[in-house]
């Protein structure tokens, strides 16, 4: 009997001590299940996938501070050529020119005003000229904000006759702001001044 009752003990305490280790491992199971998950969950969140026709690509949300470089380049170049890119047509000047103030502050919009008192957007209408800019480098300091700039590229003005290619050098500074529908990058160009816009070569057409 007394035996009997030793087995019984001897059977409990290894069934109390089986659920123990059986419950302890459930916890653990379910902790690395929530960590993965977790994980997986936060990976996703990275991702984006945009829709291009009728293929998906992947693209990666990354934080502000990893893409400022190219974020400022990019917006002190699409600055340029709504600011630089005419065609004879006021409706299609004043959209370009509308969309290159949205990016900068008054320094842009006293530089539009010297152009338009001078007559030089009458002229480029009433002589049937286009103008266009190209990007030939940027260099943006950002160190400290705000942001400073150097800005080259190379102008062509393309009269009925001829064809005269400017370079073109400004600078300036880029200050973080909201952004928005007309402002995508999140710049303000900041005491905007041209220090170099002369002729290069000039071409017969």
């Amino acid at each position: 009997m007394f035996k009997q009752t030793k087995n019984i003990d001897s059977a409990f305490r290894h069934i109390k001590t089986f659920s123990l280790l059986l419950i302890a491992g459930c916890f653990l199971l379910c902790g690395f299940v929530m960590y993965k998950s977790y994980q997986l969950s936060a990976r996703v969140q990275d991702k984006i996938y945009i829709l291009a026709g009728d293929q998906a690509m992947e693209a990666y949300a990354s934080k502000r501070k990893d893409n400022v470089l190219v974020e400022a380049k990019s917006h002190i170049s699409l600055f340029h050529t709504y600011f630089f890119t005419l065609d004879p047509d006021e409706k299609v000047i004043e959209k370009n020119i509308l969309k290159a103030l949205y990016m900068a502050d008054g320094s842009a919009k006293t530089q539009y005003d010297n152009f338009k008192e001078t007559g030089y957007y009458s002229n480029i209408i009433a002589g049937n000229i286009s103008q266009q800019v190209s990007t030939d480098s940027i260099t943006v300091n950002i160190r400290s904000e705000p942001y400073f700039f150097n800005y080259y590229g190379t102008e062509k003005i393309i009269r009925p006759n001829s064809i005269v290619t400017r370079s073109l050098i400004t600078k300036g500074y880029l200050r973080n702001v909201s952004r928005s529908e007309h402002n995508p990058h999140g710049f303000l160009i900041e005491r905007w001044e041209t220090i170099e816009n002369k002729d290069i070569k000039t071409e017969n057409r």
